[in-house]
């Protein structure tokens, strides 16, 4: 399977690093613009399935994508929602105390756990397709350290841009090909 994993666009709340988790958030108009481009960056790619997350700022640039692919209908799922931060949802980065988070954040394992057990039932799917995952970046980062066999403590320090572009080939057996990670030259 080849997978194609995209960031949203930024959002309003990106502007202010406020962590949305699983609020909607807004692409700004930076967003648009960047999901416009994200598409005609994608547009020649023989695309079978697109999964997107629920929420709108995912679901928003996967439908910019979904211009240029109009027969494929964009699969909803909460299971590529970003990180739930529990009671830090709203708040800016530099109000959070990260050396005391709430019990309701959602850590990064468990976040893990639940993107890479989603990947891997598209995957018994798809397996000889082409799947594009518009999701957040708490996911993306996540199936990145899977495959390359970060520890969970080093999953954070991945970049991720809004609207990045990142292909895997996934053949099975943790045998993988990492194509490109965290591209956003369409946005030059």
């Amino acid at each position: 399977m080849k997978l194609i994993l995209v960031r949203h666009g930024e959002t309003e709340e990106n502007k202010l690093k406020i962590f949305q988790g699983h609020t909607h958030g807004v692409l700004s108009s930076t967003g648009i613009e960047q999901a416009k481009k994200l598409a005609f960056r994608l547009k020649d790619e023989k695309l079978d399935y697109i999964y997107s997350s629920d929420l709108n700022r995912t679901f928003d640039t996967a439908k910019e994508i979904c211009k240029y692919h109009k027969i494929i209908k964009i699969q909803i799922t909460k299971q590529l929602r970003e990180s739930d931060f529990g009671d830090n949802t709203g708040k800016k980065e530099s109000e959070i105390d990260f050396n005391n988070l709430p019990e309701n954040w959602e850590d990064i394992a468990d976040v893990q756990k639940r993107v890479v057990t989603f990947l891997y039932e598209i995957y018994s799917k798809h397996k000889n397709d082409t799947v594009l995952f518009a999701t957040h970046f708490g996911c993306v980062v996540a199936i990145l350290a899977h495959f390359l066999e970060l520890d969970t403590n080093e999953i954070l320090k991945l970049k991720q841009g809004n609207t990045a572009v990142n292909i895997i080939e996934i053949n099975g057996d943790n045998k993988h090909i990492l194509h490109l990670k965290n591209c956003t030259k369409h946005l030059d």
